[in-house]
Formats: structure tokens, C-alpha cells, sequence
């Protein structure tokens, strides 16, 4: 049985964040390679579910009813991480560290994770360090973690800003182990340069 890899997205996600690594993660890293996981998504609730690209989604859980076997919680960055449904999602995240699961968070999701402390005992990224800073109030205490880097994976956190989605992915497939690192490296170099060098 494969293994979920639980995407959570609110309204207004961003809808660019999460593609590369839901495709890699749900069709495989290379074409014709086995995939050892299923992407599955989690909303504030069992309704659609509104991109800022004007998709519509619909969730397999909601905030309420996760499943507890899962690999992975990965949040999708977007316009809502600071509302009340965001909050509900605290908790979860709490529980996934605890539990040593892998947590990712780009853009708003790596913002929301500092506003709740979740990123202050690991090397870190971001919409850059005064974002997290004014997001995170007194809860952030880590802006010497922080790196200026697309994406950093650190103590099964992976960060990325909001043009970090290929970074993102690759540091979340290579800590998943979706796949050999040579392969997965050729994933990102295609993805990132194309056919035409």
C-alpha cells in the first residue's frame, strides 16, 4: 500500500506551490518509475476548495478528520494562512513534528510555521527573514537559522519561498526517499532547465 503525502491547502492557495511535488509524488519521479506514494488533500473543510488560479479542488479530508497514517503534511502557501481556518491547522503540524514526520511549508506555509514556533530549532527559508520575523512576532526566535536559499531541509522540515517550488520539491522527494537521488536530481535539472540549455 502507498504511502499519503497529505497536501493542505486553503482557500486561495497558490496553485504553482505544490504541482511539481504532487505530480512526482503521485505519477512518480521519472516516467515509467514506480511510485512509493499517493498524494492526498486536506481542506478546511470537505467543500471545494478555491486557487488563487481560480481551480477548484475537493478534498479528500478535512482539517478535522486526517488520517494518521501518513508520510507527510505539506502546507501550500497561499492567501489564507493567517485566518481561523490556518489556526486549525497548528495543531496538526504540532502532532507531525512530535511524531517525526516530514513537514514541509513555501511562501505563507514556511510564514505560518514561524508564527507558531515550528521553525525555531532548525535551519530555515522563507519569503525572506523580516517576513518571518513580522509574521512570527515573539514566537520566531530563529533568525540565525535562517539561510537565504530557495529551500532548506533540516530535522525533517523542509522551507522554500514563494519561488522555490522546484527547490522545494526536489529537498522533499530526496527526504522522502521517493526515489534514488540520482534520479531525483534529474527530475529537478529537467524541470528547472529544459530541454534547451
Amino acid at each position: 500500500m502507498k504511502k499519503k503525502v497529505l497536501f493542505v491547502v486553503l482557500n486561495e492557495y497558490a496553485d504553482w506551490e505544490g504541482a511539481y511535488l504532487a505530480t512526482a509524488i503521485n505519477k512518480g519521479v521519472m516516467p515509467g518509475r514506480e511510485s512509493l506514494y499517493e498524494t492526498k488533500v486536506v481542506g478546511p473543510t470537505l467543500s471545494e476548495v478555491h486557487s488563487l488560479g481560480g481551480f477548484r479542488i475537493m478534498p479528500d479530508y478535512s482539517i478535522d478528520n486526517i488520517p494518521e497514517d501518513y508520510a507527510a503534511l505539506i502546507l501550500i502557501g497561499g492567501d489564507q494562512w493567517k485566518s481561523k481556518d490556518a489556526e486549525r491547522v497548528a495543531p496538526i503540524v504540532s502532532d507531525a513534528i512530535k511524531q517525526g514526520k516530514v513537514v514541509g511549508g513555501i511562501c505563507a506555509g514556511a510564514s505560518f510555521m514561524a508564527a507558531h514556533g515550528f521553525l525555531n530549532n532548525v535551519n530555515h527559508t522563507g519569503n525572506g527573514v523580516d517576513n518571518l520575523k513580522e509574521w512570527g512576532g515573539d514566537n520566531y526566535t530563529n533568525e540565525v537559522g535562517y539561510m537565504n536559499s530557495q529551500a532548506v531541509s533540516d530535522n525533517n522540515i523542509v522551507t522554500a519561498n514563494g519561488t522555490g517550488c522546484l527547490e522545494f520539491t526536489r529537498e522533499l522527494l530526496l527526504l522522502l526517499k521517493a526515489d534514488t537521488s540520482e534520479k531525483i536530481n534529474q527530475f529537478y535539472d529537467f524541470q528547472k532547465n529544459g530541454f534547451v540549455r
